[in-house]
């Protein structure tokens, strides 16, 4: 029992690691991140509801997993190949193209969210 909560407790720090690494090396997630931050703020200017917050919370941990998997797949194929090559270059930018699918719709819910507090 002890040696199972130990594993579980150091793959917890282990992934909080990746969130830092992430947080403090990778543009693309500072940017989402502020952002983020911006309508957390919005939420408790315009004091959101409980169930705007929920959704709200999941856009946010869903567009910075979606970021987070483009930059793991970035990462993986500039290890690969560090040299240019159109098929890499392919990869990217579907990563990229999955990054918009989150982005996009994410935004639009937040514009319904945001509206009826906007424009009263």
């Amino acid at each position: 029992m002890f040696k199972f909560l130990k594993i579980r407790i150091k793959r917890i720090f282990t992934a909080l690691k990746g969130m830092c690494l992430l947080l403090i090396t990778e543009t693309s997630i500072q940017v989402q991140f502020v952002f983020i931050l911006f309508f957390v703020f919005a939420g408790f200017y315009f004091e959101i509801s409980f169930n705007e917050w929920i959704i709200q919370i999941f856009l946010s941990g869903f567009i910075l997993s979606i970021e987070a998997l483009n930059t793991s797949i970035e990462k993986l194929c500039d290890f690969i190949n560090p040299e240019y090559s159109k098929k890499i270059g392919l990869i990217k930018d579907l990563g990229a193209g999955a990054v918009s699918f989150a982005v996009i719709p994410s935004l639009m819910i937040l514009f319904f969210i945001y509206c009826p507090y906007i424009f009263v």
